[in-house]
């Protein structure tokens, strides 16, 4: 039989990727395209929604012709997302009735702040797992509904179709408007206990039900791409957000599994399969539904997730580029890094834009401690790279203590898992084994991954992940005394950035 793939669509905040693989789960081919960033305000962040689009469809068109594949060779599609990101359009039309806003907009913090001041922070924590911010999809849908009053009767009779950018990408591959729990769970409207669009929350933030996708399996076939597209309907069969996607990707099935996603920030994600509410201002999210035929009977699996984030990770060695120029790019930290034994006493708290989970301070700002006379380049460029290690250990701590599991190991991808002496800090300060994989595309993997586990390509997880391979394992090397050290210096560095731009 003539081999067949899986094709990911890999729609990021700064490009669209089209990625294919085989069924054994090796990358085959890959396209891309940056798309603009609008930015017609201070704090607000767009995308044109046919930008998203026809980016999309460039790469996968150009992603087919190099590879001379005919629909045919297209078993499934999967399709992963830049999260929160929010646009509404005309359900009979599909023109946008704005730009999309991106998730990064902070045009309704004040919003936000309000919410928090009535006493809402607890019954949004409980329903949706999420802190109340800007980041989330609510209070830009709200937004956008109340800048126009026939924006707001047109989508009350259901004239209007909000999403996230896979509904986005589903409408416009398919017609069909949906979405999956991954995604809503990211917008705040969501209950992801009942795993259903909540009242109470629709209510609060005022949104009709009658613009919200329809929600189905993040692995299942949920729709077919119009014949007109590609000459034949291929099957749209996985749905994910990006980090789920990349968690999915990285074979974390199990309960306690941690993957971290190294890339401008740091996302930490464990898979908790039940909700964990936190109490250490960590995030509930869903992280995939997957729907199974057993014996005729169609069931529903979910599993949960436990996120956080860290701010600044890639984004502290660009600052050692662009800002201090002590390297010239990214890859020359590491030899310059390692050409000192240690950092010297230097500490870095890298909080150039406050501070991620689970401090969540928005006025720390970035420290250097502990400089003497004898600190060089290689000292700070040495405390740079802990400083993001030492900042994913505070997240990994507060996971521990909401899950009420150890970390056993962590699984790592994206542009910094390939510095060896960041992955073998941070095996030392976390006490664990590091895995790196051989496949760090995780982010279009989990896609695909969704999609070929819908349509049979393996039965069940365990098949999955025996196609996951270890590239590198680093262990740690540190005593338990020297890394208590190191954690106690590591918050007296925090309390020291904590707090700084307040009042000024």
């Amino acid at each position: 039989m003539p081999e067949k793939f899986l094709l990911a669509l890999d729609q990021g905040t700064t490009s669209s990727r089209a990625v294919l693989f085989d069924r054994e789960g090796r990358m085959r081919h890959i396209a891309q395209q940056e798309f603009r960033q609008l930015f017609p305000q201070p704090g607000w962040v767009e995308h044109d929604p046919y930008d998203l689009w026809h980016s999309q469809w460039t790469v996968t068109r150009q992603l087919m012709r190099e590879q001379h594949l005919a629909p045919d060779d297209i078993a499934a599609i999967g399709i992963t997302n830049q999260r929160e990101t929010t646009l509404l359009w005309d359900r009979k039309t599909g023109e946008p009735v704005s730009n999309a806003i991106v998730w990064q907009d902070r045009r309704t913090a004040g919003a936000c702040d309000l919410l928090r001041e009535q006493g809402k922070a607890e019954l949004i924590r409980q329903k949706t797992g999420l802190v109340i911010d800007a980041y989330f999809s609510a209070t830009k849908l709200r937004w956008l509904l109340d800048q126009d009053p026939v924006i707001r009767e047109r989508a009350e009779r259901g004239e209007l179709a909000f999403g996230t950018v896979d509904s986005w990408l589903i409408f416009k591959l398919s017609g069909a408007h949906l979405t999956d729990p991954s995604n809503a769970s990211r917008t705040m409207l969501f209950n992801v206990h009942t795993l259903c669009w909540d009242d109470e929350l629709l209510a609060l933030f005022d949104v009709p039900r009658a613009v919200l996708p329809t929600v189905v399996p993040s692995s299942g076939i949920a729709a077919y791409t119009d014949v007109s597209l590609f000459g034949a309907a291929i099957p749209i069969a996985g749905i994910a957000g990006d980090q789920q996607a990349a968690t999915f990707g990285q074979a974390c099935f199990e309960r306690g599994m941690v993957k971290a996603t190294y890339g401008t920030g740091c996302f930490i994600l464990m898979n908790t399969g039940a909700p964990v509410v936190s109490h250490n201002q960590m995030l509930t999210t869903v992280g995939w539904t997957l729907q199974r035929d057993v014996h005729g009977t169609s069931h529903l699996t979910t599993d949960h997730l436990l996120e956080g984030s860290v701010f600044a990770a890639g984004a502290a060695v660009q600052w050692l580029r662009d800002g201090l120029g002590l390297i010239r790019s990214a890859a020359d930290i590491e030899p310059l890094a390692a050409s000192v034994p240690d950092t010297g006493g230097v500490v870095f708290v890298p909080a150039f834009s406050g501070l991620g989970a689970p401090h969540w301070d928005p006025y720390a700002r970035g420290t250097l401690v502990g400089i003497s006379r004898g600190t060089g380049a290689a000292h700070i460029a040495r405390a740079a790279l802990e400083g993001i290690a030492l900042q994913n250990a505070d997240v990994m701590q507060a996971m521990q203590a909401d899950a009420g599991m150890p970390i056993r190991e962590l699984r790592v991808d994206g542009g910094a898992s390939r510095n060896d002496l960041l992955m073998q800090f941070q095996s030392d300060i976390l006490g664990v084994p590091v895995l790196r994989p051989e496949i760090t595309e995780t982010t279009a993997l989990g896609a695909a991954s969704l999609a070929g586990l819908a349509i049979g390509l393996w039965e069940n997880e365990s098949a999955l992940a025996q196609h996951w391979q270890c590239e590198k394992r680093f262990e740690p090397r540190m005593s338990d005394d020297e890394r208590q050290t190191r954690l106690e210096r590591w918050q007296e560095a925090i309390t020291r950035a904590t707090g700084w731009a307040k009042n000024h």
